[in-house]
């Protein structure tokens, strides 16, 4: 059995009735689920055989109790997840293949979704494509991206927005798709959306990006390019930061989103203020 999804116009292929009733099980896939066709990107699928050695790590995080690690294997790219005194999600990808291997605890939905945002940037950052950390608004059949560490008022400020800017709608609150598309940057929803379920199937051309910081006050400044990629690349994907190959994807898509798109630096209150200053900044209202 096979299901289709499309994510930021790539179509991902989950094979075999396992995996695709553990993906089902899993809140914000079913707005991407699309009749299947021919030549899927990528195709997801689980293999009892034995998973290979990772002889490079390359990043370690613990969320939760949970331990991952990306990183590389003897002919590809590996990442494994592990509850504490559980047992352990990993996927894998042979270079130049177009399927990634599960194998493991597929359905704790909890290591699945994770595990499933990683497979996915694993699959199309070489195309292009960044499931960036933000929260992101649609205004004026546009978006902006608001970008900053966890606790900064990410959140906070796009609900801000969406109480005092008439129209403003959120399209993602975790973890949208940045993609070029004929050389222009354009943000798609995306079934990752941490703890605001928001869902979206859209998307539209990116306008401006601001990276917030907590301040006493309300102030806006254009930032230069080399600040630019300063304030963007801190919420694109760690796992991968550490990978020349695929970081040097991420950077060239970084470089077409600085030819085209503002980024600002919001110092900011939590206040009906701030969103209006950032709203009159890009859009001049």
């Amino acid at each position: 059995m096979e299901k289709d999804y499309k994510i930021a116009e790539h179509r991902i292929r989950i094979e075999g009735d396992e995996l695709i009733s553990a993906v089902k099980r899993i809140e914000g896939f079913a707005p991407f689920e699309v009749p299947v066709e021919d030549a899927p990107l990528v195709i997801f699928s689980i293999t009892t055989e034995e998973a290979p050695v990772m002889t490079k790590p390359q990043y370690n995080s613990k969320i939760d109790e949970i331990s991952n690690v990306f990183g590389r294997y003897e002919r590809g790219y590996m990442f494994t997840t592990t509850p504490l005194g559980e047992s352990a999600l990993q996927i894998w990808q042979e270079d130049g293949s177009n399927r990634i291997y599960f194998q493991g605890s597929v359905f704790s939905t909890r290591l699945l979704r994770f595990t499933l945002w990683i497979a996915f940037g694993m699959a199309t950052v070489p195309h292009e494509t960044i499931a960036i950390h933000t929260s992101t608004i649609q205004y004026r059949n546009s978006c902006v991206l608001f970008l900053g560490e966890s606790g900064t008022g990410k959140s906070t400020h796009t609900r801000l927005w969406k109480e005092n800017i008439v129209d403003s709608i959120l399209l993602n609150d975790d973890s949208p798709i940045l993609r070029i598309i004929d050389n222009e940057p354009r943000i798609f929803g995306s079934p990752w959306s941490g703890k605001t379920p928001c869902y979206k199937n859209e998307d539209y051309p990116l306008v401006a990006c601001v990276r917030l910081s907590q301040a006493p006050y309300n102030k806006i400044k254009k930032l230069s390019i080399l600040e630019s990629y300063g304030a963007l690349h801190p919420s694109c994907p760690p796992d991968f930061a550490y990978d020349d190959n695929l970081y040097d994807h991420i950077s060239l898509t970084l470089d077409k989103v600085l030819s085209y798109v503002p980024v600002y630096h919001l110092a900011c209150l939590p206040n009906a203020e701030a969103a209006k200053l950032s709203c009159k900044t890009i859009f001049g209202e």
